[in-house]
């Protein structure tokens, strides 16, 4: 009996000591909230939460589906978890004859402030689903990072996914330099709130989005560049030197999904090619069309004329609002979002651009 006493005073100091490190190091009595995550362990699915700094977990099977969907108001079916590991990445995202669009970038987290721009452009209704018919939804890349819930976007537009196509439209999901950074395992720019996360369940924050996840397979699969009509959009913008250097979209494409197809990302710079996209000059860093004293509309116009396009749609550079370069060749949508400027959505009806405040008013760009 004094045995066991003692081991039940012992089992105690060991969990108090734990509890009280847990605070010392994520800061005092916050309590987190964050998930789900879901993963292909031996052929089931497995979802993982944390629950008022808990880590919880179950099995995810078609019957106890609708219960996890009610929980995390997802907007998708238990069908869609699994195709999703049979999805492949279309390198050469062309598409034409489309009407109207709404454009974003650069969410960082903030995912009340992503929901009502969405609300005012009447891509979602108050219930958050789809009611943009067959219009389409252009994600600009950096969803990840600095804000905290991440989480939430990703899921919203992963079940917004499956309802546009239902509805005859499409969400593009294009990646940024912040998702590359977190898939190749760089964890610089995450908010405090995900490194309690890691914390919490022992597991690095980019073993969340593994290839093992559903998540993580689902940006695995997603483009840099795509064009819809006669629009190219990119995260940060196409440089002369990828003119130069004859790189197609497709090859662009392939080069940064061959970089995060596993999860460890090994030698992936010791390809030049794969070291230039990723630098400066490359479409998820590059900011010439802001700070380059030299870059004329000449060297646009050959930019546009290689690619056979009329527009590039970029994100990235934060300006105070959207704003419009060399008559609409240029448009950057990253309105800082993250740093809470005015907010404000790209559209695009009927061949002319628009930007739409939270209120719904539109102004025409020229």
């Amino acid at each position: 009996m004094k045995k066991l006493l003692v081991f039940l005073i012992l089992g105690l100091c060991i969990n108090l000591n734990t509890y009280s490190t847990y605070h010392s190091e994520t800061g005092n009595d916050i309590l987190i909230d964050d998930g789900p995550y879901i993963f292909n362990v031996n052929n089931e699915l497995l979802v993982k939460w944390v629950e008022n700094n808990s880590v919880r977990e179950e099995f995810v099977t078609a019957d106890n589906f609708a219960g996890i969907k009610r929980k995390f108001k997802l907007l998708f079916n238990y069908d869609d978890l699994n195709q999703n590991y049979h999805s492949k990445p279309d390198f050469k995202q062309c598409y034409t004859g489309v009407d109207s669009m709404g454009i974003i970038t650069d969410i960082h987290g903030e995912y009340k402030t992503y929901l009502n721009l969405l609300k005012a452009m009447g891509i979602i209704d108050r219930s958050l689903n789809w009611k943009f018919g067959r219009g389409h939804l252009v994600v600009i890349g950096d969803t990840f990072d600095r804000g905290d819930m991440v989480t939430e976007v990703f899921w919203h537009l992963f079940g917004l996914e499956k309802q546009a196509a239902n509805a005859g439209g499409q969400v593009h999901m294009l990646l940024g330099n912040h998702e590359f950074l977190v898939l190749n395992k760089n964890l610089n720019y995450i908010s405090d709130k995900y490194k309690s996360v890691e914390i919490i369940t022992k597991m690095h924050y980019y073993d969340l989005y593994s290839t093992s996840s559903v998540l993580g397979k689902w940006l695995r699969s997603k483009p840099v560049i795509i064009t819809i009509n006669n629009i190219l959009f990119v995260h940060a913008g196409i440089s002369m030197e990828m003119v130069q250097r004859h790189l197609t979209i497709d090859q662009i494409n392939r080069k940064f999904a061959g970089s995060i197809a596993r999860d460890d990302p090994g030698l992936i710079f010791s390809d030049e090619e794969v070291d230039f996209l990723y630098k400066n000059k490359g479409p998820i860093w590059y900011r010439g069309y802001f700070n380059d004293s030299h870059f004329y509309e000449t060297r646009l116009d050959s930019i546009l004329d290689f690619y056979q396009k009329e527009h590039i749609v970029i994100g990235h550079t934060p300006n105070e609002g959207i704003i419009s370069l060399f008559n609409t060749k240029i448009l950057g949508t990253d309105t800082g979002i993250m740093y809470k400027q005015p907010d404000e959505m790209l559209m695009y009806k009927n061949g002319y651009f628009y930007k739409v405040s939270l209120k719904g008013t539109r102004i025409k760009l020229q």
